[in-house]
């Protein structure tokens, strides 16, 4: 392919006329107007020198060059060389549209453009300003006011080429051209699905900007050089053998192999907090294929061969991105070491390394590559304290801009539905949001958001409680903002649940019995109804105090306030009465572990969802009920990975910690040492803890979690 032509060495210690020029016709054959053009830009930039000495036209003829390279479209190579001569010099641009056509033209005048955004928009280089809000502003003044895709192509050439020659200049322009490399133009790079250069401009920029952090992940993958190139071999040749075994021909397939660069690197380890040992998806491998089917062949034969790890499986085959990108993402465990697994197809791998560059690259081919998406390629201002805090965070988020019907602008991550916009404009419209108009269609508040669209939300009178929605929405501002509200609600029905049960067991009039806690404080009477021991506290309370009054002893003698236990279908039920059986009605019919509630009728238990619209009324009306609860003996099952300090007495004392979290392990399995001083740990265990947050958690209060899933119901990750 084209781009593995790109000899980054060799360009950047290219310095002098003749061989930029001979290195420029390596890439492209010389035309008569490729000629005309670098003799004109010659010609043009004859009077300038950068500071070294050096003849400037070199550095436009080496953009050109990789402009050649990456997509073979004179029109685009032509503009490269003469991407500055409007700018530096005399030159009109009616005199290129005159020598060289309307089309180049068009092209100047865009890369014109960006220096002109780019000099009103960034703060200048010798200001103490945080750098990174205006880059960020600078990089959404240029994808709404670009018309042209070619241009940004173009610019990113010329950016790489600036920071291959970066050497030159004073440290503080080096960080200062550094930062903004990686804050606007290896976005756009990702945006347009040109990984190829995404991956070089983030490197670049990440030594200059964090010069240890990469010296650090340098060293650790120069020493370790031998042992990855070994395992990474070991594991080609694994998959090779398996398979031509199973009917692929040698030539059908080819495996690739390859080390995640190192800004992703530096990224994983502050995302999850993790050393370089712990990096996951480390060592990748690559399998291309002729045809889409056989890339689902290919899968089949890698997961029946090698572990996968369930919850890191993505299809961008089936689903691709809006940019274009095919590919089919698994990580499996191979001995003791874990692989990330790519599959496509040939096609798709030049999609993929070239992204839009592909379109002019390979006119003849490329089915997949569609460009339409670019009609809506934006970006918006992120909210971020300074650049540390946003290269921390995910930069590439795939981020949407909607629209209120006045034209405000709200920036939402991809996904997001109406409700995630609700609560955007703010946390009153969100919790009151009753419907949506989306572009003057009515829809649900779960309708998926896209660029560019106009919502305008209706509102009620009420809170609107939507706990099983909060999964589907994106933001954390709804998230959060939810989960209050459903707590808000829990709380309120506890408390009233709390006084029908005690009420129903005493055999009293409810109102007699809210005046009671009333009397009493009881701060903590929305816990009873989920805390049998606090249930049976407050009975005993109730008739030690009623029992002083002469009134009741005759009704205290009459009434023996003895609860009984009753097992049914995984459910503990508390009652003074006797209870025959339990009732799931039809309305809610809750799951295990749901949050649940029992009205008492004719001697049954009727079990109800907590947010049932049916129990609330019943409950309103102050029904009979009885305490119920799930059976204590739900265990959920898990897989952890967790890295251990190879110390003596590390697992033995880590595994005494987990008995203290009533954890059962079931199978256990140490890797091989992956440093002097860490080490995989792999557990199948079991746990009555359904919440994987919450105990994922309580295990990293001891030890450092790498991986944790839960292997009964893959879909609750």
């Amino acid at each position: 392919m084209g781009l593995n032509q790109i000899n980054i060495e060799k360009i950047k210690h290219l310095r002098d006329v003749d061989s930029a020029s001979s290195y420029l016709f390596s890439q492209m054959p010389p035309s008569q107007t490729l000629q005309e053009a670098l003799d004109f830009s010659i010609e043009a930039h004859k009077e300038q020198f950068r500071k070294s000495g050096e003849p400037y036209i070199v550095h436009p003829i080496l953009v050109a060059s990789i402009v050649a390279a990456l997509t073979n479209d004179e029109a685009m190579v032509i503009s490269a060389l003469l991407h500055d001569v409007v700018e530096d010099t005399d030159i009109p641009i009616a005199e290129i549209e005159e020598q060289f056509g309307a089309d180049v033209a068009h092209l100047v005048s865009g890369l014109t453009k960006i220096d002109l955004i780019r000099d009103s928009e960034l703060v200048p280089s010798n200001s103490d300003e945080k750098l990174v809000v205006s880059a960020l502003s600078f990089r959404k003044m240029l994808l709404a006011s670009i018309e042209d895709v070619r241009v940004l192509v173009v610019k990113l050439c010329d950016r790489l080429h600036n920071m291959l020659t970066l050497d030159a200049l004073p440290a503080h322009k080096q960080r200062r051209i550094a930062e903004e490399t990686l804050v606007v133009y290896a976005p756009i790079a990702h945006r347009l699905g040109i990984s190829f250069l995404k991956n070089i401009l983030e490197d670049l920029s990440f030594g200059y900007l964090f010069p240890e952090e990469k010296h650090h992940i340098d060293n650790y993958l120069d020493t370790n050089y031998h042992a990855i190139e070994m395992k990474l071999s070991e594991f080609k040749e694994s998959i090779s053998k398996i398979l031509i075994k199973n009917g692929f021909c040698e030539d059908d397939f080819e495996v690739l192999s390859r080390i995640k660069h190192r800004y992703s690197i530096y990224l994983k380890m502050q995302r999850k907090g993790v050393s370089i040992d712990e990096v996951l998806d480390l060592l990748a491998v690559r399998i291309l294929t002729k045809e889409p089917i056989k890339c689902y062949d290919a899968l089949g034969l890698v997961h029946l061969n090698f572990r996968p790890l369930a919850s890191r499986f993505k299809d961008y085959i089936a689903v691709a991105k809006d940019n274009g990108y095919q590919t089919i993402h698994t990580t499996v465990f191979h001995k003791t070491a874990i692989f990330e697994v790519q599959i496509r197809t040939y096609e798709m791998h030049k999609t993929a390394e070239l992204g839009v560059a592909a379109h002019w690259k390979y006119k003849s081919g490329g089915n997949n590559i569609k460009l339409d998406w670019l009609d809506n390629l934006q970006y918006q201002n992120e909210s971020v304290e300074d650049f540390y805090a946003l290269i921390k965070n995910d930069l590439y988020s795939e981020d949407i801009s909607v629209f209120s019907p006045t034209g405000d602008a709200f920036t939402l991550p991809r996904g997001a539905v109406a409700l995630d916009f609700a609560y955007a404009v703010h946390s009153e419209v969100g919790n009151k949001a009753t419907a949506a108009l989306i572009n003057k269609t009515k829809s649900s508040l779960l309708t998926e958001l896209n660029n560019g669209d106009i919502v305008k939300i209706f509102i009620g009178d009420k809170v609107q409680t939507r706990c099983s929605w909060i999964d589907a929405v994106k933001t954390s501002k709804a998230k959060t903002n939810m989960k209050l509200n459903c707590n808000a609600r829990l709380r309120e029905i506890n408390l009233k649940l709390a006084i029908s049960i005690v009420a129903t067991a005493m055999n009293l009039n409810y109102s007699r019995v809210e005046e009671w806690f009333k009397q009493h404080n009881c701060d903590s009477i929305s816990n009873i109804p989920n805390d049998i021991e606090q249930f049976k506290n407050v009975l005993h309370k109730y008739v030690a105090d009623i029992s002083k009054n002469s009134r009741f002893k005759a009704f205290i003698s009459r009434h023996r306030f003895k609860l009984k236990k009753y097992e049914f279908s995984g459910l503990e039920v508390y009652s003074t009465s006797n209870i025959s059986d339990v009732v799931f009605d039809y309305c809610c019919h809750p799951k295990p572990g749901d949050e649940v509630m029992a009205f008492l009728e004719k001697g049954k238990a009727h079990v109800h969802h907590k947010m049932c619209s049916n129990a609330a009324k019943k409950l309103e009306a102050g029904e009979p009920m009885v305490f119920v609860r799930w059976m204590q003996k739900n265990l959920y099952k898990y897989k952890l990975i967790a890295s251990l300090h190879n110390e003596k007495g590390a697992l033995a004392e880590f595994l005494t910690y987990l008995v203290k979290l009533d954890i059962d392990i079931s199978s256990i399995e140490l890797g091989k040492e992956h440093s002097d001083y860490i080490q995989y740990c792999e557990l199948v265990f079991t746990s009555k803890e359904a919440d994987i947050n919450r105990l994922r958690a309580k295990i990293e209060s001891n030890i450092k979690v790498i991986h944790l899933v839960r292997t009964d119901d893959a879909y609750k990750n």
